[in-house]
């Protein structure tokens, strides 16, 4: 459908492959502005980091993260070898954009912009990508007299001044910098601004060269002799009143040698990346300040202030990320700092493979700054493209599905069972022109890739459509798919509010008072796992209620994660309990009558309850069952339990790997070699009900019925005080 689109750099973690890769290019949307690239500066000390872990060796790799080998072991435990070797295969292949050092022009600005306008000249923290979609606060307008090479140095200047803020400078001040990369060069010139003196440590030559010109003393840890010595003297033999660390080393010495060059009451502040092994004595004796400076300043991983564009008011917070982008900019403007002999090499855009290759060969390289070209702006805001390795695509009496989103679920298990059934795999769809959609796309033999989900719903090849997206966006993705005659597979849970409940099932009682109802399916796969199954088969036979005990060992999610957000994620019960509550609805066989919820009480020392929670049901046939969903248990310990006794006899099953059986005549177990919860056949069971045209595997009042139970639970535990 369309000539050329959005281009952008992406690094393979697992083979340290960078490549180009062409995508639909992204969607403005409210809080967000629309930018085509200018100029974007490869951060030489980042991205080399990132190259080089890329390239190294699985162990390697491990021994840099001591930390995600022990949860990698853990997950073993519980979930078995394959599942884990799966797991991080997965986790390592997924594309990871390279850049945050972005310049261009504003293309389209989103609802709630205020400070934005079409075809303003913008930095902000976009990645490598000839169209890039920012929030507005990370974003800022560059004065008319800085250059678009000069403002690409803006973000990476940003993260020294941070630092210089935490460090508190005052005029006259003895301050070393250890490390005279791009952000050492840059926070040396904004000291020296501030009236500070500055010696400036590092083993590059060349790169103290540059610091001298700027006005800095210089000491050369090449020619060997003791940098602690060198700060004494600089300080005339009082200690320096302060220390910038702008290395990126694994070893202790800068830490130390900054302790040892420091006056009593000295402060450290590291804004690199160092060894961390800390000497007590070196900083008991002189009481010094040590703290771990956080990227461009106030506001950074901050959902509110990022994501939905909720500034900190200036008269409590000054220097916020967005301000910091700013304050560089009027230092460029006003000729302060010097970026122009920091840039090393030019590069266009399309050969960004030879500029990673000069980063990762020469150690001596500053500042690679990418040039974009200028094609037709409508050709750049095309929203679909045919994927080069999709399939030979063919018209058949078949099941075509169209996929919304492309996350990390949906890549490493969603999209590969709908494979595996054989449906045809026709377009995939991310909002923000994610390379996800490509890469996985491709991958899989998907024909399109796509950021119009109203393109994909009206394309009249495409009869059944899974929605994988964030939970709030469910509901509306569902009805537009119904009205649309495409039959649903919409990931858990269906909707998060009861007005978005009733707004669904008003437009599937009107496709089926016309006849023509799609089959709607939520991916309830626990009940289609092969020991659950096996559960089922045995309950069979009983005649009395049943008891049920399932324990989720949910683990802990921080409170500002999109998924505990009612408005959002909808919060855990509704996300991720729902899947308990609808197999003990499938294991019970009978209607909810009764629900009821109980959070762990509000002692005012957590920031979320309801992740805490025993949930009781009743059912008709007079059986009941307690839902353990906790969030504060140990890891290593089974993540999914589930305990049912009937008539004197016991099921237990733990993980999804073990099943025993208590009493059972002719049953004792039924163990796995790694976990099984059911994705494929889940899959399997609703594409066959397609191509046969039978009732959905799930009962649609039943799909109703978990999805109100849900959403009342989750609303009882948040009226509890």
């Amino acid at each position: 459908m369309t000539k050329k689109i959005m281009k952008q750099i992406l690094q393979n973690m697992s083979t340290g492959e960078t490549t180009i890769v062409t995508a639909p290019a992204p969607s403005v949307s409210s809080g967000t502005v629309l930018i085509e690239s200018k100029v974007s500066l490869i951060s030489a000390g980042t991205e080399r980091m990132l190259v080089d872990f890329g390239n190294a060796s699985m162990v390697s790799k491990a021994r840099k993260q001591p930390e995600k080998v022990k949860m990698v072991l853990e997950k073993v435990k519980t979930d078995g070898l394959f599942p884990t070797i799966e797991a991080v295969k997965s986790k390592l292949e997924q594309p990871l954009p390279l850049g945050y050092c972005n310049v261009g022009t504003i293309l389209a600005v989103g609802d709630k912009v205020h400070g934005f306008r079409k075809g303003d000249r913008i930095v902000s923290n976009g990645p490598h990508a000839d169209v890039v979609r920012v929030v507005e606060n990370l974003c800022a307008k560059i004065p008319d007299n800085v250059s678009d090479e000069e403002a690409s140095f803006t973000v990476l200047a940003a993260i020294g001044l941070q630092g210089i803020r935490l460090l508190k400078p005052t005029l006259g001040e003895a301050i070393v910098v250890i490390g005279a990369g791009l952000i050492g060069l840059a926070a040396i010139q904004m000291l020296l601004a501030n009236g500070c003196r500055v010696l400036a440590i590092d083993f590059d030559g060349h790169k103290l060269d540059l610091a001298k010109k700027f006005g800095a003393e210089i000491y050369n840890l090449s020619e060997g002799g003791d940098p602690v010595a060198a700060g004494m003297t600089f300080s005339r033999g009082a200690g320096v009143d302060g220390v910038l660390i702008t290395a990126s080393t694994q070893s202790n010495d800068p830490v130390s040698q900054a302790a040892n060059m420091c006056r009593t009451r000295g402060r450290i502040i590291l804004v690199g990346v160092t060894g961390l092994t800390l000497n007590r004595a070196e900083f008991y004796d002189k009481e010094l300040s040590f703290q771990v400076s956080c990227s461009y300043g106030p506001g950074r991983y901050d959902v509110n202030y990022e994501d939905n564009g909720n500034d900190y008011p200036i008269g409590f917070v000054r220097w916020t990320e967005q301000r910091n982008f700013e304050a560089v900019l009027d230092l460029l403007s006003a000729g302060k700092i010097d970026v122009k002999p920091l840039i090393s090499h030019r590069f266009l855009f399309d050969d960004a493979n030879a500029a990673y290759a000069v980063l990762t060969e020469d150690k001596s390289a500053l500042g690679i700054v990418l040039e974009y070209s200028t094609d037709d702006t409508k050709e750049k805001l095309a929203k679909e493209t045919r994927l080069s390795k999709g399939g030979n695509h063919r018209v058949v009496d078949n099941v075509v599905v169209g996929f919304v989103g492309a996350g990390n679920y949906a890549s490493r298990v969603l999209i590969p069972a709908f494979k595996e059934t054989g449906a045809e795999l026709h377009t995939i769809v991310t909002s923000g022109g994610s390379v996800n959609g490509v890469i996985h796309g491709n991958k899989n033999g998907f024909l399109c890739a796509s950021t119009d989900i109203g393109a994909m719903l009206s394309e009249t090849e495409i009869n059944t459509v899974s929605i994988v997206t964030q939970h709030n966006t469910h509901a509306k993705f569902v009805q537009k798919a119904i009205a649309s005659d495409k039959n649903v597979f919409v990931e858990k849970p269906l909707a998060i509010h009861l007005d978005d409940l009733e707004a669904i099932q008003k437009v599937y009682e009107e496709k089926l008072d016309a006849g023509n109802a799609p089959i709607l399916m939520v991916g309830f796969n626990r009940r289609f796992s092969p020991q659950i199954q096996k559960i089922k088969s045995l309950l069979r036979g009983t005649r009395e209620p049943k008891s049920f005990i399932m324990t989720m060992n949910a683990g802990a999610i921080p409170a500002d994660h999109w998924t505990q957000d009612p408005e959002i994620g909808g919060g855990r019960i509704i996300g991720e309990a729902c899947h308990f509550i609808d197999l003990m609805r499938f294991l019970a066989d009978s209607p909810i009558i009764s629900m009821q919820g109980r959070c762990m009480g509000n002692t005012g020392s957590l920031s979320v309850r309801e992740d805490k929670a025993a949930i009781t049901l009743g059912f008709a046939d007079g059986s009941f069952g307690t839902i353990h969903y906790l969030a504060n248990g140990a890891s290593n310990f089974p993540k999914e339990r589930i305990e049912i006794f009937c008539e004197g006899k016991v099921l237990q099953l733990d993980n999804f790997r073990k099943l025993k059986g208590y009493g059972w005549k002719g049953f004792g177990k039924m163990n796995l070699w790694s976990q099984d919860k059911g994705q494929k056949a889940c899959a399997q069971a609703f594409i066959k009900s397609i191509k046969e045209n039978t009732a959905s595997p799930i009962p649609v009042d039943e799909i109703f019925e978990v999805a109100q139970a849900s959403i009342e639970i989750a609303n009882q535990l948040r009226e509890q005080s």
